[in-house]
C-alpha cells in the first residue's frame, strides 16, 4: 500500500483525490470505479481505484472518520457546481 504520509484525513482531501482520478490527473488508464475497503492484513481502511476487471490500480489509506463520513462522496462523486 502507499506511504502513510499519503493518508487521506479529511473529506476535502478525499474529494480532491476523487476529482484528480476523474480528471485523469494521476495518469491512470482504464479506471472503472472507486471503492472503500478494509485491509485484511491489519484492518486499516483505504479507498481503492479499480479497473473494469475490479483489479486495484491505486489506493490511499484513509482514516476511520473519512471511511465513515465519506461513503456518499465515493458512491456519488464530488458535487458538481453549475456554470
Amino acid at each position: 500500500m502507499n506511504n502513510d504520509a499519503d493518508t487521506i484525513t479529511n473529506l476535502k482531501d478525499l474529494e480532491a483525490f476523487i476529482t484528480a482520478i476523474e480528471n485523469g490527473g494521476l495518469g491512470l488508464t482504464n479506471v472503472a470505479g472507486l471503492a472503500m475497503a478494509t485491509s485484511n492484513k491489519d484492518g486499516r481502511r483505504f479507498v481503492a481505484v479499480l479497473d473494469d476487471k475490479h483489479q486495484l490500480l491505486l489506493s490511499r489509506w484513509i482514516t476511520e472518520e473519512v471511511f465513515q463520513t465519506g461513503q456518499d462522496l465515493v458512491r456519488k462523486g464530488p458535487s458538481r457546481t453549475s456554470h
